[in-house]
């Protein structure tokens, strides 16, 4: 009885240790993802390249457009945009190979951070929009 009890003991500590582990994995994947994806565009800071590339610190770009913005990480984006009042016309290009949880947890930390305060997106919201993307030419 001892032993079953020692290994149910044993067991629990190593899932919950694997589990934390796990969530705290995914809850820095999203500022990783930036690091690595989005920072040399859109800079440590968010703040945008002068001019050329939109700023996505204070953006009310995230806010009404937040529908449109899974497609947007997925397939990039070409054409005029208006930010915080100002124009921007540089092509981005798109994150095809990311997985659908990778970009609810990238738009969640660009929602965030960077002087933003705007809703958290959930993985099926992001799933369903995604769906909805209109086909990339």
């Amino acid at each position: 009885m001892r032993k079953s009890r020692f290994v149910a003991v044993v067991l629990g500590i190593f899932t919950l240790t694997t589990l934390t582990q796990c969530f705290t994995e995914k809850q820095d994947e999203g500022k990783r993802l930036y690091e690595q994806q989005c920072q040399s565009c859109h800079l440590e800071d968010g703040s945008g390249l002068r001019g050329l590339i939109p700023p996505i610190a204070k953006a009310d770009y995230l806010q009404t457009h937040r529908d449109e913005l899974p497609c947007i990480i997925r397939h990039g984006l070409q054409g005029p945009i208006v930010v915080n009042g100002k124009e921007y016309n540089k092509e981005m290009p798109g994150l095809e190979a990311l997985r659908e949880d990778q970009i609810t947890n990238l738009l969640n930390y660009i929602q965030t951070n960077y002087g933003n305060n705007n809703q958290r997106y959930t993985f099926e919201e992001v799933e369903q929009l995604l769906e909805q993307c209109p086909v990339p030419q």
